[in-house]
């Protein structure tokens, strides 16, 4: 008889809280920095960069980082980027000037790119195929769990010990990663056949599942960086924290929910159903005027933009070959790393172009341009399911 497959052995474990570890680290700090940046005396223009430069790092090593996991194990790979984000966490509690913070950052976001990389393609190689689309809406529930607890956590605590405190908790979490990844028996060597693969830039599979999920993102990503602003400039009664809060605890309930289905359904159904939900939340956040509203628009984002998260990370893995699980994983990345790098300066620059009531209204442009996406690789997109 064949014996059952399991989510819960010790190895699949180990790499879901290596995951929540590695990522607490980074959503704990990474709200902080501007303020922390500001503190020590560097002006706004410069502390913008400091933020900003650890996500282009990421997108710009995001193909190298692809390349190396097809072909070093995944359990060196993530000691390495463990370390390094340990390393600059602790770094920055040493760091008095701009060199030093950036030298920091572009160090944190070599360490980041390789643990989302790693640590997702490991999660990969130790399920079988038809468990994909789970395994990805466990990977990322613990994701999840890290972005609603973190940020909060390091908010309200720093008023009270201040910002060390918070980067040496993160720096703690950086270094839990590490230990929790020498309890992993299966280190996921790459056969010695694949490690002569040539160099790629990305895998030409899963480009347009990354190509969706930019365009996705970018809603997300303008909200998480300016709906602060938003909502003080059109002096809305609304307290603006339930928004993350509340979009955190939904996703983390749906994907609990839904982790069973992500194998099953093809990718156009998810797509349908996320593009009403982005619409959905568009709409909600030019209108709203009370908690009920945001609060609403929070749990339609979580479907539009949170359940798409996992449905594209295991779309883009299904459609690649097995040898370059890992490139398809850092194309599914790269498109994540231009929502998050190209929303916030889009966020930027619409209210110096539109009145501040077409702030989200304009964004609604990207829902035509991604359902033209779809409609011209739907059939490879939809069959990805029948692949597992």
């Amino acid at each position: 008889m064949t014996k059952k497959f399991s989510f819960f052995s010790k190895d699949i474990v180990c790499v879901m809280l290596a995951t929540f570890f590695y990522q607490f680290s980074i959503q704990a700090v990474n709200p902080l920095m501007n303020g922390y940046a500001r503190n020590l005396g560097i002006n706004s223009s410069f502390a913008g960069i400091i933020v900003g430069i650890m996500s282009i790092t990421s997108m710009i090593l995001r193909p190298f980082a692809g390349n190396l996991t097809d072909r070093i194990s995944k359990y060196h790979l993530a000691l390495i980027g463990g370390s390094l984000c340990a390393m600059s966490d602790f770094g920055y509690l040493f760091a008095v000037n701009v060199p030093w913070l950036l030298i920091f950052r572009i160090v944190n976001g070599l360490g980041f790119v390789l643990c989302t990389i790693c640590l997702a393609t490991w999660m990969a190689f130790l399920v079988p195929r038809q468990h994909l689309g789970a395994a990805m809406g466990y990977y990322g529930l613990l994701n999840a769990l890290a972005m609603a607890i973190a940020p909060a956590l390091a908010i309200s605590v720093y008023q009270l010990l201040g910002y060390k405190f918070i980067i040496i908790l993160a720096g703690l979490s950086a270094a839990a990663m590490v230990g929790v990844i020498q309890l992993i028996h299966d280190r996921a060597q790459p056969s010695v056949e694949l490690r002569d693969q040539h160099f790629k830039i990305i895998q030409r599979d899963a480009l347009p599942v990354a190509m969706i999920f930019s365009l996705l993102s970018i809603p997300y990503f303008v909200t998480q960086a300016d709906i602060v602003m938003y909502v003080q400039e059109r002096h809305l009664n609304i307290t603006v924290s339930l928004f993350f809060l509340c979009y955190s605890l939904a996703l983390i309930v749906l994907r609990i929910l839904l982790k069973n289905y992500f194998d099953t359904i093809p990718f156009g159904i998810w797509f349908s159903i996320c593009i009403l939900a982005t619409i959905g939340y568009i709409i909600l956040l030019t209108i709203m005027r009370n908690n009920f509203e945001i609060i609403l628009a929070a749990g339609l984002m979580a479907i539009g933009f949170g359940v798409m998260v996992s449905v594209s990370q295991s779309t883009a893995l299904l459609l690649a070959p097995m040898e370059e699980q890992g490139l398809a994983n850092a194309t599914y990345y790269l498109g994540s790393d231009i929502g998050m790098s190209f929303g916030p300066i889009i966020g930027g620059i619409l209210p110096t172009i539109f009145p501040l009531e077409f702030f989200y209204p304009v964004m609604l442009l990207i829902i035509p341009l991604t359902a033209i996406l779809y409609l011209s690789n739907r059939r490879k997109l939809n069959a990805a399911v029948q692949l597992s």
